[in-house]
């Protein structure tokens, strides 16, 4: 059987993904644009590419948020009692930490090129260039994890994860009576009467039947007050 990831893993992946998020968001927002000597308007500072900068803004901001909710959602998924509901949230993972690897590839190779065409780099901040680009090849390697165990989950089938909850068993038709309750087996006792044996020399006048009557007849019955 294969082993299944921890949840603990995931979470801690959508933690140091959200760090790197914020890294590449602050990084951009921060220093990302600058102005030159001679004009007020300020410009990226990949190659003045306004574009890439705002890319690389959308993809950590929109990231952060994924991360939080998925993290969230991660925690309330094993609880979820409708199988529907599980499928698609594991589908929803595995197609945005599929997409999301992708895009965090196309930042990676559109940050890269820029700044390989930026040849004026005095008033430049490099730190927060090479960091930006740093944190977003890292971001690929992070949701390719996390697209790799969705892939996993997506596999085996959402019905694993779920808590173990009490299922109300199959009734047996073919079954009179439960397993519990079946009556012990009845052995029913032959009645054998009372045979009464008198002696051959009794006379027949002391003879009695096994049974009789010492009631009175009927209209010779008077009440009799009790005496005190």
């Amino acid at each position: 059987m294969r082993q299944s990831e921890k949840p603990g893993s995931r979470r801690g992946l959508f933690k140091v993904l959200t760090v790197f998020a914020l890294v590449v968001f602050a990084c951009i927002t921060t220093e990302g644009y600058i102005n030159s000597a001679t004009s007020a308007e300020v410009k990226c500072i990949f190659n003045q590419s306004n574009s890439a900068c705002q890319y690389a803004v959308g993809i950590g901001v929109i990231a952060f948020l994924a991360c939080l909710a998925f993290l969230m959602l991660d925690v309330y998924v094993p609880f979820m009692s409708n199988a529907q509901d599980r499928k698609y949230t594991v589908m929803a993972d595995l197609s945005f930490s599929g997409v999301w690897t992708f895009l965090w590839f196309v930042c990676f190779c559109l940050l890269a090129s820029q700044w390989a065409r930026t040849h004026d780099v005095r008033a430049i901040p490099e730190d927060a260039a090479r960091a930006t680009i740093a944190f977003s090849f890292f971001s690929i390697a992070t949701w390719g994890i996390l697209t790799y165990f969705a892939l996993g989950r997506f596999r085996r089938g959402v019905d694993e994860v779920s808590v173990p909850t009490y299922t109300e068993p199959t009734p047996d038709l073919h079954t009179p009576y439960p397993p519990t309750y079946a009556p012990t087996s009845y052995n029913p006792t032959t009645y054998t009467p009372t045979t009464y044996i008198y002696p051959s020399n009794m006379p027949e006048s002391q003879k009695q039947p096994p049974f009789t009557s010492n009631l009175l007849p009927q209209g010779e019955t008077s009440y009799l007050p009790p005496k005190y």
